[in-house]
């Protein structure tokens, strides 16, 4: 008699927030239903990020930690920067993923960008050269829709966050030359899942989704209306969000 096995997940954080942070209240939504591996990027595998940090550092990152694992398909989720590393790991390697789902990637890649994302992205690459406390507070700002304010920083930073400036400026960097492969990401034939916060910068990833729709055969769009790049689904509407998980892990099995 065939026994249902837990899904195998591997969850990828954003810049800033370490995973077990970001992604505690998704996991306890979830609750035993998954067999999940919270896997830090690999630019803060150090003090200082890797020297010459690419995303092929951060698609080896997953890979390994899939076969430490012991995970030969499984399914991937990520948010924000580790969004853009499961892009990068889809292209790559299509045949390990069940499923994709993208918790608002930072980036989908150089190619046909339109004006505005143009514009936005170049404002990101002046922001991430400002000193650390005139960078980080307008890194925020720019990910969000006009008028919606800021979450309050925290009053006393944890020590974690010093990493967090160079950290963001490494990834930036790695998405400015970087490159993703879409006609190799259109070889994905499993299903894909693009969770979109309704306050959050429509020229960033509204128009994001727009041009993965045309990359990835089976995306799914699901727009959290109060959600926003630094207030996420997995934080704001876990129970929500681990029920579209559920759905996409299921059409993958199927």
């Amino acid at each position: 008699m065939a026994v249902d096995l837990p899904p195998q997940v591997i969850l990828l954080p954003g810049a800033v927030l370490p995973a077990e942070l970001a992604y505690g209240a998704l996991l306890e939504a979830l609750g035993a239903e998954v067999n999940a591996i919270l896997k830090e990027l690999e630019v803060y595998s150090g003090d200082a990020p890797p020297p010459a940090y690419t995303l092929d550092l951060e698609v080896e990152g997953i890979l390994r930690a899939a076969e430490d694992s012991g995970f030969d398909r499984f399914h991937l989720v990520g948010y924000s920067a580790g969004g853009a590393s499961a892009l990068a790991f889809a292209a790559r390697h299509p045949e390990r993923l069940l499923s994709l789902a993208l918790l608002e990637p930072a980036w989908a890649g150089n190619d046909g960008l339109d004006p505005a994302e143009r514009a936005v992205r170049e404002e990101v690459d002046r922001i991430v050269s400002l000193p650390p406390e005139e960078m980080m507070p307008a890194f925020v700002r720019i990910q969000l829709a006009p008028g919606i304010d800021p979450p309050a920083p925290p009053s006393e930073p944890p020590p974690w966050m010093a990493k967090r400036p160079a950290g963001v400026r490494a990834v930036a960097g790695a998405f400015e030359t970087g490159e993703l492969d879409l006609d190799a990401l259109r070889r994905f034939r499993g299903p894909a899942y693009f969770a979109l916060g309704g306050r959050s910068n429509p020229d960033l990833y509204a128009k994001t989704a727009e041009r993965l729709s045309r990359a990835l055969p089976d995306l799914t769009l699901e727009v959290f209306e109060d959600c926003h790049h630094f207030e996420p689904p997995h934080r704001i509407e876990p129970d929500r969000l681990a029920a579209s998980l559920r759905t996409l892990w299921a059409n993958a099995a199927g």
